[in-house]
């Protein structure tokens, strides 16, 4: 009672539990479109200057946006995934990636605890992590992703988000609020740790103001709406000296 739902131990912890079953729970749950918004997440990032290109997935999960972007850039070098859950990352390797883990390397940490290198990416991607960072954390975190990228690096992120002003968003945010709890109770171990994602994804609003904290640091950003803003991203490019 009373935890901060955003504290990186709460963070972890639920993730952690909800490792095993959340690839299931997230592609029935979302009917499917998480996995296209992974890949129209990918295909908004612009392309890397630079064949080889190296980069981090941020909250990276269970790594499901790796083959959108290995399969857009079959040249790319590395990616570093990084992520609070170790469990998170076990799923990956085990079940889903274990013959890309050559191209994949793994940090455990809290994303804006870690001290990845200035100017050693030259792309960042995130796919549903937003909504497990508070508002001064994503100030935090649009100031990490200017400091870690490349000049001309490029990036790119999405996560779900409130559709205000759809005419169906009454239906959307009662299958959010009611029928997925209800299903969680019914028929998932651990339920109250899939209705926590439900409570982050109902708490984050849009990435409009993760765009505007992007722009506060000099970056290139274009904000997008995805199926009647049900879920929103951000992508651009981190500018070159010569291009001021």
């Amino acid at each position: 009672m009373g935890s901060d739902i955003y504290d990186p131990s709460f963070v972890k912890g639920v993730f952690d539990r909800c490792s095993d079953r959340y690839i299931t729970f997230s592609l029935i749950c979302s009917f499917g479109f998480t996995e296209r918004w992974r890949e129209q997440c990918v295909a908004a990032m612009p392309a890397p200057t630079t064949g080889g290109a190296r980069g981090y997935d941020l909250m990276a999960g269970t790594g499901e946006v790796w083959p959108h972007l290995l399969k857009r850039f079959d040249d790319l070098g590395a990616i570093t995934a990084v992520d609070i859950s170790s469990g998170m990352h076990r799923r990956a390797m085990e079940r889903l990636h274990a013959h890309r883990a050559h191209r994949i390397e793994f940090i455990e940490d809290d994303v804006l605890a870690s001290d990845l290198p200035s100017e050693s990416a030259d792309f960042v991607i995130s796919t549903f992590g937003l909504k497990t960072f508070n508002a001064e954390q994503h100030a935090r975190l649009a100031a990490l992703i200017a400091r870690v990228l490349k000049p001309g690096g490029v990036f790119s992120m999405i996560e779900a988000s409130d559709p205000k002003g759809w005419w169906l968003r009454p239906l959307y945010l009662l299958h959010l609020k009611v029928v997925l709890p209800l299903i969680e109770r019914i028929f998932l171990r651990g339920a109250q740790d899939f209705a926590m994602i439900g409570t982050y994804s109902t708490n984050f609003g849009t990435a409009a103001q993760v765009a505007g904290m992007l722009r506060d640091h000099g970056l290139e950003v274009e904000f997008s709406k995805y199926f009647f803003g049900c879920a929103t991203g951000v992508a651009g490019r981190k500018g070159r000296a010569e291009d001021g």
